[in-house]
């Protein structure tokens, strides 16, 4: 058992909460339903943790600040910043803390450090949200420091089990205070994940394997989880059906949507090809359920009886789902697109390919009345059509304004004004974004003839609206080039987003050429982190 948690300990716990996370991920994803059911919570820890032992196995700065530098390069959405925190509350710990208080030794984090530890990444984490919410991965990280503070031991076995201890506990309780969680039978998705990281950690501590992990537990759900009041379809039916689906073929969904629609109304059922969501307003419950049957396996199932139909709601009844007048939907392509829009207060449905599926989750998640969706790609309409098609179906009422970057999202969101008429906003974001001329740097992967001459592989082209325009030999002096030929045209505000394969200088080299060449425009620079295209450009 070990009394310090020093260099090799933290590398095998890195590499053990890697595994763990690898094995639980896709159960993580699935009982994925807050803040949105996008079910990514388990990918997002497991990429998260897989940047911060890359970072390690580098070797070029101590284990726990490499791993908090690895985490907070890679972290991937909101379960991904709770771990970066947690990261970077450790390495503080083992950085700053004087050795009396924190237990610090030049070995490494003993049982003091590793309690102040999780209570400053506890902070830290719950610091980085604007709205905290109990019932989530920040509740289960606060039991888990308060356990070990509690815990009053300077052994580090001690330590560590009491943490567990409190996660695994702090976990099982966020059903009662997060409705939604109660309603799907779940626990939080991302409390499991830290609840796991802790319990091998105290496994790596004394020194046993990490294996015993006990399952995600199926939770009763209470009658008031089970009662809703009815946002769409006909007063005539009692219950909201819905379930995950594995069907073996296309031919099946298509026969399974039809059969639903026979039974009930508000009828959406959507997919990747291999898994569905299935929902459904019906009276016959048995029969939709048989139905998914017919069509494959059914899981997950929810019966919801409609608060109209089973009489007024008792004190405590959920509230409606639809919460909200209005809110905006954006696609994003990568991770730095996506925290700008989160910031100004936007869903977002991220990733290089996001599906139908995803954006209907996000609209869903939204849980608001009227909501507009920006696609951000010049062939993103379609896909949030067919979702805005099935959100519309469920109750929503969804705009689709076509913006095909998200430059030109990002111009839409800046006249975006919820104290308008939600008609009379959608127009004048749709107006901003039209008036955005949208610029992007890809590099060609083969010969080809373009207007602006026959390019190869390899080569650097640059586009305004589609069409290229000019190809180079070096991505820093072909930004440039796009920036000053796009502003030939007029503009007094120049956004780029860097890419993540963007070389370092791309920023520095294009606010220096403005400077020289159009002093007069404003610039703002992201770091958008999208794959494909090194550079993406919005002049206003």
């Amino acid at each position: 058992m070990l009394q310090e948690l020093d260099s090799a300990a933290v590398r095998r716990w890195a590499a053990a909460a890697v595994d763990v996370l690898d094995a639980h991920r896709d159960e993580i994803d699935r009982i994925n339903v807050f803040p949105v059911a996008d079910a990514d919570t388990g990918t997002n820890l497991l990429v998260t943790m897989r940047a911060a032992f890359d970072e390690l196995r580098r070797g070029q700065a101590p284990a726990l600040e490499a791993l908090a530098r690895g985490a907070l390069l890679g972290a991937r959405g909101n379960s991904g910043l709770v771990l970066c925190q947690l990261l970077r509350g450790l390495a503080q710990a083992a950085g700053h803390a004087p050795p009396a208080a924190a237990g610090l030794s030049a070995a490494g984090l003993s049982a003091g450090g590793l309690s102040a530890g999780l209570a400053l990444g506890s902070s830290l984490a719950r610091t980085a949200f604007a709205a905290p919410v109990e019932g989530t991965a920040l509740t289960v990280l606060a039991a888990a420091a308060e356990a070990a503070r509690a815990a009053g031991t300077d052994k580090l076995t001690a330590v560590a089990d009491a943490a567990a201890a409190g996660a695994a506990a702090a976990l099982a309780d966020t059903p009662r205070q997060l409705p939604v969680l109660a309603r799907a039978g779940v626990v939080d998705a991302g409390g499991r994940g830290v609840a796991l990281l802790l319990e091998v950690l105290a496994a790596v501590v004394a020194d046993r394997e990490p294996s015993g992990v006990a399952p995600v537990a199926r939770l009763p759900r209470t009658a008031s989880a089970l009662r809703s009041a009815r946002e769409a379809g006909s007063g005539d039916h009692e219950y909201e059906v819905m379930y995950l689906l594995e069907a073996s073929t296309e031919e099946r969904v298509a026969e399974l949507r039809a059969a639903l629609a026979a039974l009930g109304d508000s009828v959406a059922v959507v997919g990747d090809g291999a898994t569905w969501n299935v929902h459904v307003h019906c009276t016959d419950v048995g029969a939709a359920i048989e139905a998914g049957v017919e069509a494959g396996r059914p899981h997950r199932i929810t019966v919801i009886r409609f608060a109209d139909a089973a009489g007024p709601p008792s004190a405590g009844a959920e509230a409606p789902r639809l919460t909200r007048p209005r809110a905006v939907v954006a696609v994003a392509p990568g991770d730095g697109v996506a925290r700008l829009f989160r910031g100004e207060g936007v869903a977002v449905a991220a990733g290089p390919t996001v599906t139908a599926a995803d954006v209907l989750a996000a609209i869903a998640g939204t849980r608001a009345a009227h909501v507009v969706v920006l696609p951000n790609a010049a062939d993103g309409t379609s896909i949030a059509e067919a979702a805005a098609g099935q959100a519309r179906e469920a109750g929503h009422d969804v705009v689709v304004v076509p913006t095909a970057s998200p430059v030109q999202g990002l111009a839409a969101l800046a006249v975006h004004d919820e104290g308008r008429r939600a008609g009379d906003d959608v127009v004048a974001m749709a107006e901003a974004a039209a008036a955005t001329r949208c610029g992007e740097l890809t590099i060609a992967e083969g010969e080809a003839l373009t207007w602006a001459g026959r390019c190869h592989p390899g080569d650097v082209l640059g586009l305004v609206d589609g069409e290229v325009v000019l190809i180079g030999g070096d991505v820093t002096a072909a930004g440039c080039a796009l920036v000053d030929r796009m502003l030939s045209a007029g503009g007094e505000l120049v956004t780029a987003l860097v890419g993540a394969d963007a070389p370092a200088g791309l920023a520095d080299a294009l606010a220096a050429a403005l400077r020289r060449t159009h002093p007069e425009v404003e610039l703002a620079v992201y770091h958008g982190g999208q794959p494909g295209s090194p550079l993406l450009v919005g002049v206003e």
